[in-house]
């Protein structure tokens, strides 16, 4: 079955070299129970190593039923000692979070078998341990924990155990239980190697080999060889062999991912309150985006809502040319705007709704008090095109602007300044010593860069042109579009209305003008976004602060289960295993974090809607970005940890203090 050549192994310390194995040949049979003595330092338990494909000579040849084992890579040498060999060590490596049945079920994890307790069971059952499968090893002695260990090795039914010094820790009693066990084992056809210093167990062995300074002293036979030892490979056996010579190993032994889910699960809830700490960062970090961002959203949704109260798709026609270069055309070269101008606009097919403009100031009295506020005259159409639905009483109608009613509506400035807490519905007030009644109260506009919005009067145009203010033109005409894609084809049709209808030629041509706000739109939304992404790009960092505590806890986790993954190694998980289970571990950590973040952010944003009135606006785009980021976080910093796990050496992480 196995057979060494000229094996040498050199462990190198600085500028110290030791030679722990010097040309050491050696074959050994199926079946055998073999017992490997020496003295401390004598390369008793290197050789072991090598023989249990745990390490690899620096020279010589290392044939497994004709095959070198020695051009294997790690990963497939992790097949052989998942399937092919079974370990037994002195100090037991028993995962204190698990239970019994579950450590002995651990190699089957890595073989793809890790919903298969029933064979684990069958194994504890085997060394006499099936009352005690439910229970931790802290609550086992040492000989119950040995025989877990000697179950764990047979779970996956291989053809060889190795046993390193197996009854070093136990008393007499558990050492002769535990030799009972190999013994028997050993009578089924398995073969057994078996490191060990004591003279009474060797023993015990059919063949003792004696070592000492590298090199193989003594070889004996103290008993025939069982008759029911293995002469080939079963076919089983002979694929999972075949398929690491093949480099096909990594196909083997692959641990199903809901385990890789539960061991984190495991080890986060073993550390709670250095796990919530860590997560805590994350937590942060998500509400942070998301109550920033929501901020952020609910200031731009509130700005939208303002800039819809002064109409949308608003186009205004002024006379008069626009500022150039500082200088403003002569008095005279200016076009007087004209109601029939507004009538003749409103029917444009580009246009939904037009009114004329007629703006002054004036002075208002009610009863002993007045106020000095702007006066606006417009058609009916205003209403609906400036967001102006009365919150109190009506807005005039067609018959108002056609009888040039002396009728009002107020801002919520005006009714603070002249009624107080009483109702101005129906009362008469002065607007330049002229009575006009009261028919209706403003919406809510609050206040802009240039002026208080609350603070005016509206009155049909016609009432403000020949009764209020004697005018026989028009200061402005606000346009609605149809859509803000037609807003160009309608200024264009609106300039050459405008031209046509009053003659204009020469210099003349731009004796008006025409304003339109999308650019200020424009503006006032790249400004909100520009806001957003600010406040969430300072949230974010909070993510990244909270990345590098999550990476200095993978750090220390990865130095504190440096015996665990050796384990875990040494029973078959490949690189890629322990990779996955510390970056799932990270990621889930990160990922959980996210989800308590997601659930204080929207708290948060709440609160600050409740006790502070800000506008916040949360939104799909902001949870998805903020819980995908922190899963990114948890995979970016826990893959240098994870990575620095899969690459421990299985001897050098078992004997790690």
């Amino acid at each position: 079955m196995i057979e060494l050549n000229n094996i040498t192994k050199i462990y190198k310390t600085g500028e110290v070299h030791f030679k722990a194995l010097d040309n050491v040949s050696l074959k050994i049979g199926a079946g055998e129970f073999t017992a490997i003595m020496g003295a401390s330092g004598s390369g008793k338990s290197t050789l072991l190593n090598i023989l249990g494909f745990l390490d690899k000579p620096d020279s010589g040849e290392y044939l497994f039923h004709g095959e070198d084992i020695s051009r294997l890579s790690d990963d497939d040498l992790s097949v052989f000692r998942n399937h092919i060999a079974g370990f037994v060590f002195q100090q037991f490596h028993l995962l204190p979070r698990l239970s019994a049945v579950e450590n002995a079920q651990l190699p089957l994890i890595y073989a793809g078998k890790g919903k298969e307790k029933k064979s684990a069971k069958e194994k504890l059952e085997i060394v006499g341990l099936s009352h005690r499968e439910t229970h931790p090893p802290s609550e086992m002695s040492g000989g119950e924990q040995q025989r877990v260990a000697i179950a764990r090795s047979l779970v996956n039914e291989p053809l060889i155990i190795f046993a390193d010094e197996p009854t070093g820790n136990l008393d007499s009693k558990n050492e002769k239980e535990i030799m009972g066990i190999l013994k028997r084992l050993n009578e089924e056809g398995k073969t057994i190697i078996m490191v060990t210093h004591e003279s009474s167990v060797a023993r015990q062995a059919k063949r003792i080999i004696r070592m000492r300074d590298g090199k193989i002293i003594s070889d004996s036979i103290t008993a025939s060889k069982s008759e029911k030892y293995l002469t080939a490979l079963s076919d089983d056996k002979m694929q999972v062999s075949n398929s690491a010579f093949d480099g096909k190993g990594s196909s083997f032994g692959q641990a199903e991912f809901i385990d890789f889910i539960l061991q984190a699960f495991r080890s986060i809830l073993t550390h709670k309150l250095r796990s919530f700490l860590s997560m805590f960062g994350i937590l942060i970090g998500v509400a942070a985006v998301i109550s920033m961002i929501a901020l952020g959203e609910g200031a731009k949704q509130s700005i939208a809502e303002r800039m819809s109260s002064l109409g949308s798709n608003i186009v205004t026609v002024r006379p008069g040319a626009l500022r150039t270069g500082g200088v403003m055309l002569q008095a005279g070269s200016v076009t007087r705007i004209e109601v029939e101008d507004a009538i003749q606009i409103s029917r444009l097919k580009e246009v939904k709704n037009a009114t004329p403009n007629i703006t002054e100031r004036a002075q208002l009295v009610y009863r002993n008090k007045n106020w000095n506020t702007l006066v606006q005259g417009v058609s009916t159409g205003y209403e609906e095109m400036r967001s102006a639905k009365p919150v109190a009483g009506r807005f005039f109608n067609e018959e108002d602007v056609l009888t040039r009613n002396r009728v009002a509506l107020i801002g919520l400035t005006v009714v603070k300044e002249l009624f107080e807490n009483s109702n101005p519905l129906g009362k008469e007030i002065k607007i330049n010593r002229i009575n006009f009644t009261v028919i209706g109260v403003l919406p809510e506009r609050g206040a802009s860069p240039f002026r208080d919005q609350d603070d005016i009067v509206i009155v049909p145009y016609s009432t403000a042109m020949y009764r209020l203010f004697g005018k026989t033109y028009i200061d402005s005409i606000d346009v609605e579009v149809r859509s803000t894609d037609l807003i160009d084809e309608a200024i264009d049709s609106i300039q050459a209305l405008v031209i046509k209808r009053h003659r204009l030629t020469g210099d003349n041509v731009n004796s008006f003008h025409i304003r339109d706000s999308t650019e200020f739109r424009e503006a006032m939304a790249s400004t909100t976004r520009t806001m957003t992404m600010l406040l969430g790009s300072v949230a974010a960092i909070s993510l990244v602060v909270g990345g590098i505590g999550i990476m200095n806890i993978m750090l220390v986790s990865v130095k504190e289960r440096t015996k665990e993954i050796g384990l875990r190694k040494a029973i078959g998980a490949r690189r890629r295993d322990i990779l996955y289970q510390f970056l799932i571990e990270s990621v889930l950590m990160t990922f959980t974090g996210g989800v308590a973040g997601i659930l204080l952010g929207v708290g948060v944003s709440a609160l600050m809607t409740a006790w502070a009135g800000w506008a916040v606006k949360i939104s799909l785009y902001s949870i998805i970005l903020s819980t995908g980021f922190s899963v990114l976080i948890g995979f970016g910093f826990g893959f240098y940890p994870a990575m620095q796990a899969s690459k421990l050496n299985p001897i050098e992480a078992l004997r790690y203090e």
